[in-house]
């Protein structure tokens, strides 16, 4: 497995790989790697014949500067991971690479107005930041296919966004949630979750599931109402927003006949914020 830190390396690893007519997936991370990224690379290796990941740790996309400063980076633990997994290349690269005007470099495009609802709401810029580096990572590797998690399933949709801005010719493949045994959504996040917010975490899938489980049973409304009182009277437990979306738009749903349909849940619980969702269809 080969390690870049610059953008001419990297090029210079994969130009002859692309004239010999390799496909090239990248997954792009920010590293603190679990088995939902090992997921992403497994699930690539069906797409593509040299798999490059990606680490950075980006500064544009949050919002808490103290979010940025506490996010884990176990680097040695990664690299263990991302070879063992059959990675080709790591590209990780250090701010002054991505970032050579400086990380506050002019940056907007419209992203509809799915920006601003959900995650946008209480993280205003955050997709801006992500599409910025997701940009800059796609000129640097050029993949013909880049693989991200349905647990971030609003970005997801921005990427898928900001490739239609630009025209670029990528194929977005969006992989499924990695769960632990007992529900919790993998995230690199997890790690800050003390032993009783990691019990109380749990609410997070147990309210989806039921969503799911009770689809047939319930309007829309009632489902969601029902849904949220699963966060009553947990100490430490903070329900941002609980939703059933249409899964283009993320508007709220109308119908149960849309065509997409996802269920989004977003807490604080303890001092780290957790975000899930299920597909109902």
């Amino acid at each position: 497995m080969e390690i870049f830190k610059t953008k001419s390396a990297l090029e210079a690893f994969l130009k002859p790989l692309k004239a010999s007519g390799k496909k090239i997936a990248l997954v792009p991370t920010m590293g603190a790697l679990h088995n939902g990224h090992i997921s992403l690379i497994e699930l690539a290796k069906t797409y593509a014949d040299i798999i490059v990941c990606s680490i950075f740790v980006n500064p544009t996309q949050f919002t808490d500067p103290k979010d940025l400063e506490k996010y884990p980076r176990p680097i040695e633990h990664d690299l263990a991971m991302l070879n063992e997994a059959g990675c080709s290349g790591v590209f990780m690269p250090n701010i002054a690479e991505m970032y050579p005007q400086g990380a506050d470099e002019n940056w907007h495009i419209d992203l509809g107005k799915a920006e601003f609802l959900l995650e946008g709401e209480f993280r205003k810029g955050h997709y801006q930041g992500v599409t910025q580096i997701v940009k800059k990572l796609f000129d640097a590797v050029e993949p013909d296919v880049a693989m991200f998690g349905q647990k971030d399933f609003q970005q997801v949709l921005m990427i898928k966004n900001m490739l239609a801005y630009f025209h670029l010719p990528i194929k977005i493949i969006t992989c499924p949630i990695i769960r632990e045994d007992d529900g919790l959504a993998m995230s690199s996040r997890n790690i800050h979750l003390s032993p009783v917010d990691r019990e109380n975490s749990l609410v997070l899938s147990k309210s989806l599931q039921y969503v799911t489980d009770h689809f047939n049973e319930f309007s829309l409304d009632e489902l969601e109402e029902k849904a949220k009182r699963f966060y009553q009277g947990i100490d430490g437990v903070e329900l941002d927003y609980f939703t059933i979306a249409n899964g283009d738009t993320l508007e709220k749903a109308k119908s149960k006949n849309e065509n997409s349909l996802v269920a989004l849940v977003a807490a604080k619980v303890g001092s780290t914020r957790l975000i899930d969702n299920m597909i109902i269809k």
